[in-house]
């Protein structure tokens, strides 16, 4: 099976973009709802969502673990936060993840999106015993679900802060 070239989802999310955004660009976050990304930590000086700024991401599939070094290369909050996956032993980009939010009614709609640009002959090998097309597509949309379960429970908490309190 061929390393499939792009994918994407989209969730509708009753919240406004500014705080989407703020979610998805705190890469140390990512855990919360990435079905691959355990974990993701700051290298190098910056640690914050600024084109630039590298990150290193822990992910696992099963019992195979595996950690990515990633750049940011779009920082717009409220619009768009992107980053790409780069190749250990080049800095080379293989796969850009790019986030895009868009007002929608009194909320956002979030996509995610994949593409790839270059991938590695092991990897490639490796597509012979793993549909990673399907994986990806469905990753994308359990990680959109989660966002939005995260963020509207949020929302909704602090909705109900405000409820209660006295004047």
């Amino acid at each position: 099976m061929p390393t499939p070239k792009y994918g994407s989802a989209t969730v509708n999310i009753a919240v406004a973009p500014a705080q989407v955004y703020e979610m998805v660009a705190d890469i140390t976050r990512m855990g919360e709802w990435s079905p691959e990304c355990h974990r993701c930590e700051w290298i190098g000086e910056v640690h914050e969502p600024m084109v630039g700024a590298r990150f290193r991401g822990h992910n696992r599939m099963g019992p195979i673990k595996w950690s990515t070094t990633c750049e940011i290369v779009t920082a717009d909050p409220g619009r768009e936060f992107a980053f790409t996956v780069l190749s250990d032993k080049n800095d080379r980009e293989s796969t850009r993840w790019r986030y895009r939010l868009s007002p929608s009614g009194l909320g956002t709609n979030l996509s995610e999106s994949f593409e790839f640009v270059w991938c590695p002959v092991p990897s490639r090998i490796g597509e012979l015993f793993l549909p990673r097309g399907r994986v990806l597509r469905q990753g994308l949309n359990r990680t959109l679900v989660q966002i939005k379960a995260v963020a509207e429970a949020s929302l909704l908490a602090s909705m109900g802060d405000i409820g209660s309190a006295t004047i």
